[in-house]
């Protein structure tokens, strides 16, 4: 098991002011089935809404229980799952690439960018790595707008690079470096 590996499996659970990132339950399955099934929040993803909970819970054992860099999003102030974000290690070049979804009643308040500085945070200071990588889909420029605050850099986008959902998409390149992870901390630290 790489070194990587071992943090991320050690690492069960990450915290900031408003929210726990923590290992999925299979008592989630009623949480993410409210996002996972709503075709807004689905419509710049991989995969199709969910029809029930029975596929969510077989989704979350198959996918998400005990895997590690997979985080459920826990509102804290609620205990309540609204998303999920997931970081893709490629150890053979110190990076990983992230994935994150949210359920809609939680847009815009913040949420996403939280848990998103939190795992960049995570990525640079406990695992090492020296680049974190992230894309969305031409349209979805909200993702985009995350990805930015949480320090993020646009690196160009691959016109009609994937084909999901029978439709091609133009697909939107982000990443952050930890040299430029760094040196923001020392531009909070001087301000």
């Amino acid at each position: 098991m790489s070194e990587y590996k071992k943090i991320l499996t050690a690492t069960s659970r990450l915290e900031s002011e408003r929210l726990i990132l923590r290992k999925f339950k299979l008592t989630d399955a009623s949480d993410v089935f409210l996002y996972a099934s709503d075709i807004v929040v689905t419509e710049y993803l991989t995969w199709p809404p969910h029809r029930n909970k029975k596929e969510t819970a077989q989704i979350l054992k198959d996918y998400f229980i005990d895997k590690p860099g997979v985080y459920a999003i826990e509102l804290k102030s609620k205990n309540i799952c609204i998303g999920s974000i997931e970081l893709r290690l490629d150890p053979d070049h110190d990076k990983a690439a992230l994935g994150y979804v949210l359920n809609r009643q939680y847009w815009q308040r913040g949420f996403m960018t939280e848990a998103l500085k939190n795992i960049v945070s995570f990525s640079f200071e406990k695992l090492k790595l020296n680049r974190l990588e992230a894309t969305h889909y031409a349209g979805n420029e909200a993702s985009g707008r995350v990805m930015q605050k949480s320090g993020f850099v646009y690196e160009g986008t691959g016109l009609k690079e994937l084909k999901i959902k029978d439709k091609y998409h133009d697909v939107v390149h982000y990443a952050i470096l930890k040299k430029d992870y760094l040196k923001s901390l020392k531009a909070d630290f001087s301000d």
